[in-house]
C-alpha cells in the first residue's frame, strides 16, 4: 500500500543541482485530479463515522474509518476488476491482523507483545517483496495488529475486524458501483479497462513517432508501462481468456491485437530509421476506435519495404480484424507459482527487507511499551502510533530512506498544527466528522508527495481519536513521529547478513532470467507460437521496469547506501538494449527466417557486456550463452 514509487519523468531544474536524496524529497508527482477517487473518499471514512456516532457505535465507526482511509491509499487510477484485488486482499489481511493483535494485546505482557509484533513484521516484510498488492497487505497487516493490540475498544476481536472489513468493503463497493465522472463511451463498468488499452496504441503510436530520433528509448519505456497497465486492468476477476460478456470479449481482443503491433515498432525503433507520420495514423485511429467503442473503418497502410514495416502492416490488419469480429485473445497474465513467491519472500531482498521491518516495527514496539509504562511520559494510550508510524517509514515503495523520514516528519507537524486550529473551532463531532470526509476525499490529491499524505492523514487520524472521546493529541503525534523517524534511519543502516541492496539485484536477477527465457526462445526458432513469445516478451520488459524502478529509487538513497548498488543501472541498460535486441531479431526471423551480421554482431557484444557488468555487481544470474542462427 502505497504512494506510486517511480520517480518523476521530468523534474524541476531549480532541483537539478541538489543532491540526490533532497531532491527527491521536494519532488512531487502531476497529472489530472482524479475526481472518481475524490468522491469515493469523502462518501467513505466520514460517512461510516457518522452512521457509528449515529447508532452509538462510535469506537467500531473509527475501525471502519482507519480501514475505509488504508483502502483509501490504495485506490489508485485503473480497472475496477483490478480493485478488488487491489483494495480487497490487503484489507482481508488486515483484518486478519487486527484479531491477532486484539488477542495478543489483551492476552500477554508487553514483552511478548513485542515479540509477536517482531515477528509479525519479519513474515510481512518478507511478504511485501513480492509486489505491490502483497506490500499492501504486509503494511495493512502491520498497521491493524498495533492498532488491534494498542487502540482502546471495547468491542470484542471478531466486531472490531468486522468493521475493518466493513469499512474497506465500503470503499470497495463505492468503487465498483459509482460511474466514472466522464466515462468513455460504452459500460461504464469497463471504463478503465478501456482506457488502459487505448493508451497502449497511443504509446505505439508515439514510438514510431520518435523512431530515429533521442527520444526513441523514452517511447519505448512509455510503451512497456502501458502494456503494464493494460495488462493488470486486464488480468481481475472475470477478466480471463473466455470472458462472460462480449465487453469484455472486445476488450481482450484488442488488448492481444496490439501485442504484435507493439513488437513491431520496438523493432522499427532498434533499426533508428525515422518513419512517416502514416506509420503512426493507424495506431492512432485504433486507439480513438476503443475509447469510443467504434469500429476502426479504413486504416493507412505503412510502406512495406522493410521486414519490421511489414510486420508492422500484418499487425494492422490483425488489429483491424480483431477489432471487427471480437474475438478473445490470451490475455497473457502473470501467474507466478508457490515457487517464486517463496524465492521472493525468503530470497536475498525478501529476507533484508523482513529484517528490516521486523526491526523497526519490534524495536518501535518496544520503546512505545516503555514510554507506555513510564511514569515520565503519563501512560498516553496512543503507544500504539509509534509502530505503526514505522511501518510506513520503513516501506522502501514509498521512496528512499531519507526521503521518507523527511517527508514524514514535515507532514506529521504541518497535520498536527494545522489540527489543533481546526480542534479550536470546529464544533463536535459534527465538525470532526465533516474534517474527517475532507480528509477522506484529499487522500487521493495527497498520495502525490508522501508529506502532503502525511500530513492529511494526520488530521484524519487526530480527528477520528477526538471523535472518539479522546483529548487533542497534536503533541504526541508529533513526537512519536520523530521517534519512528529516529528509530527507522538506524535500522536502515545498520549492516545486515549477506550483501546491501539485496532487493536491488534481486529484480535485476529476475529480468536476467525473464531476458535469457525470451532470447532462447526466439533463438530457437520456436516462432510458430507466437502467443507465447509475445508472453515471455512481456515478461522480459515488465521484470526490467520494475528493476529500473528499484534502482532509481536506490540511487537516490544517501551516498552510504547509494554505493551498495553502483553499477546496476548499467547493467539494466545493457539488458534493455538486449530485449530490444531480440524483438527486432524476432520480427526479422519471421519475415526471412534468418538474422543479418548485423543482428549477430549486435547479440554477442550485448551478452558480453552483460556477462562483464553480472560480474562487476555481484548479480548471481546466468548470462545466456546460444549460438546465434547463421546470418542470411
Amino acid at each position: 500500500m502505497s504512494p506510486r514509487p517511480h520517480l518523476p519523468a521530468r523534474a524541476f531544474r531549480p532541483l537539478a543541482a541538489l543532491p540526490p536524496w533532497l531532491a527527491h524529497a521536494l519532488r512531487a508527482q502531476r497529472g489530472p485530479v482524479p475526481w472518481s477517487a475524490v468522491t469515493r473518499g469523502a462518501l467513505a471514512a466520514g460517512p461510516l463515522l457518522l452512521v457509528s456516532v449515529l447508532v452509538g457505535r462510535t469506537s467500531l465507526g473509527v475501525v471502519a474509518a482507519i480501514a475505509a482511509m488504508l483502502a483509501g491509499i490504495n485506490d489508485r487510477p485503473g480497472s475496477r476488476r483490478t480493485a478488488v484485488k487491489r483494495l480487497g486482499a490487503p484489507a482481508l489481511v488486515g483484518a486478519g491482523g487486527l484479531l491477532v493483535g486484539t488477542y495478543v494485546g489483551d492476552h500477554v505482557g508487553a514483552v511478548a507483545l513485542t515479540a509477536v509484533l517482531t515477528g509479525l513484521g519479519l513474515l510481512a516484510g518478507g511478504m511485501s517483496a513480492i509486489g505491490p498488492v502483497a506490500s499492501g497487505g504486509g503494511t495493512q497487516l502491520l498497521v491493524a495488529s498495533a492498532i488491534g493490540a494498542g487502540m482502546p475498544v471495547a468491542e470484542p476481536g471478531w466486531a472490531r475486524a468486522l468493521a475493518f472489513l466493513a469499512g474497506a468493503g465500503w470503499l470497495l463497493a463505492l468503487r465498483l458501483v459509482l460511474p466514472t465522472p466522464g466515462a468513455m463511451t460504452g459500460d461504464f463498468r469497463f471504463d478503465g479497462e478501456r482506457d488502459a488499452v487505448a493508451r497502449v496504441y497511443d504509446a505505439v503510436a508515439d514510438l514510431l513517432d520518435a523512431t530515429g530520433t533521442d527520444h526513441a528509448t523514452a517511447r519505448r519505456a512509455a510503451l512497456t508501462a502501458a502494456l503494464d497497465h493494460a495488462q493488470d486492468a486486464l488480468a481481475g476477476p472475470r477478466l480471463r481468456r473466455y470472458a462472460s460478456s462480449s465487453s469484455e470479449r472486445r476488450l481482450h481482443a484488442q488488448y492481444a491485437a496490439a501485442l504484435p503491433l507493439a513488437e513491431a515498432a520496438t523493432a522499427l525503433a532498434w533499426a533508428a530509421e525515422p518513419l512517416s507520420e502514416r506509420a503512426s495514423a493507424g495506431p492512432r485511429r485504433l486507439a480513438a476506435a476503443v475509447r469510443e467503442n467504434t469500429h476502426t473503418g479504413p486504416l493507412p497502410a505503412p510502406a512495406r519495404s522493410a521486414p519490421a514495416l511489414r510486420a508492422l502492416d500484418d499487425a494492422l490488419l490483425h488489429a483491424a480484424d480483431a477489432f471487427d469480429q471480437g474475438g478473445g485473445g490470451d490475455l497473457h497474465a502473470r501467474r507466478h507459482g508457490v515457487r517464486y513467491l517463496l524465492r521472493t519472500g525468503f530470497g536475498a531482498g525478501g529476507r533484508e527487507y523482513g529484517l528490516r521491518v521486523a526491526l523497526s516495527f519490534g524495536a518501535s514496539a518496544a520503546v512505545a511499551q516503555a514510554l507506555y509504562h513510564s511514569q515520565w511520559y503519563g501512560r498516553h494510550t496512543h503507544w500504539y502510533w509509534l509502530p505503526a508510524t514505522a511501518v510506513f517509514l520503513v516501506k522502501p515503495d514509498l521512496g528512499p530512506l531519507v526521503s521518507r523520514v523527511l517527508c514524514r516528519a514535515a507532514g506529521t507537524v504541518l497535520g498536527a498544527l494545522l489540527f489543533a486550529g481546526f480542534a479550536a473551532v470546529l464544533p463536535r463531532p459534527e465538525g470532526l466528522v465533516a474534517l474527517v470526509a475532507l480528509c477522506g476525499a484529499l487522500i487521493p490529491v495527497s498520495t502525490r508527495h508522501f508529506a502532503a499524505q502525511t500530513a492529511v492523514v494526520t488530521v484524519l487520524v487526530l480527528s477520528l481519536v477526538m471523535v472518539g472521546g479522546e483529548p487533542q493529541a497534536s503533541a504526541g503525534r508529533i513526537v512519536e513521529t520523530l521517534l519512528a523517524c529516529g528509530i527507522v534511519l538506524i535500522v536502515g543502516h545498520l549492516p545486515m547478513p549477506g550483501r546491501r541492496g539485496g532487493q536491488v539485484r534481486a529484480r535485476l536477477a529476475a529480468a536476467v532470467r525473464a531476458a535469457d527465457a525470451y532470447l532462447t526462445h526466439v533463438l530457437d526458432g520456436s516462432d510458430d507460437d507466437r502467443a507465447a513469445r509475445w508472453a515471455l516478451r512481456r515478461e522480459a520488459y515488465r521484470t526490467l521496469a520494475e528493476a529500473r524502478t528499484a534502482i532509481a529509487l536506490a540511487a537516490h538513497e544517501l551516498p552510504a547506501l547509494a554505493r551498495h548498488t553502483e553499477g546496476t543501472d548499467e547493467v539494466a541498460a545493457v539488458l534493455e538494449r538486449l530485449v530490444d535486441t531480440t524483438t527486432a531479431c524476432a520480427v526479422h526471423l519471421d519475415d526471412t527466417g534468418r538474422l543479418t551480421a548485423r543482428h549477430r554482431e549486435r547479440l554477442a557484444e550485448l551478452l558480453d557486456e552483460l556477462a562483464a557488468g553480472r560480474d562487476r555487481v555481484g548479480l548471481r544470474a546466468p548470462v545466456p550463452d546460444l549460438p546465434v542462427p547463421a546470418a542470411g
